[in-house]
């Protein structure tokens, strides 16, 4: 279980004393621990997903803040965070992979045009779950979407 993993590749950065990688591991266990409290029952591997998910999407924003402040070494920190976390992500879909998925979405929908982006969306979501960054995702089903109208 993830969970587990967790626990024991936290055990195993205190052992070695590794700062940043225990301290990344320890806000991660900590927001698993307030989404199991949300949800009032242990989390599953897709629920930890889900929480990794939210986690690197908060430190690429922060990263993007950082850079854009003219604060590089904080970027950096946000970005070695972000390699971290990935690590408990399952493997990502590659362009072509996700492009054949958006593909069956759209057939399913029977979107015709960019209007209907959330019906395929909504086919899509559970399908690329932890596999695919949202954003990746929507820009995939807004091309895909804007070569039907051509």
């Amino acid at each position: 279980m993830l969970a587990e993993r967790i626990d024991q590749e936290m055990k195993d950065a205190a052992r070695a004393q590794e700062k940043l990688r225990l301290g990344t591991l320890r806000m991660l266990k900590s927001a698993m621990k307030y989404r199991e409290i949300e949800t009032g029952k242990p989390l599953e591997d897709p629920e930890v997903v889900a929480v990794v998910g939210t986690l690197i999407k908060q430190r690429r924003d922060s990263a993007a803040q950082y850079t854009a402040g003219g604060r590089p070494e904080l970027a950096n920190t946000e970005n070695e965070e972000i390699k971290i976390l990935e690590a408990f992500l399952p493997r990502q879909l590659s362009d072509d992979e996700l492009a054949g998925l958006v593909q069956e979405a759209v057939v399913a929908s029977g979107a015709k045009s960019p209007k209907e982006m959330g019906a395929v969306m909504k086919a899509l979501m559970p399908k690329v779950a932890g596999k695919a960054e949202g954003k990746r995702v929507s820009d995939a089903v807004k091309a895909a979407l804007a070569k039907l109208q051509g």
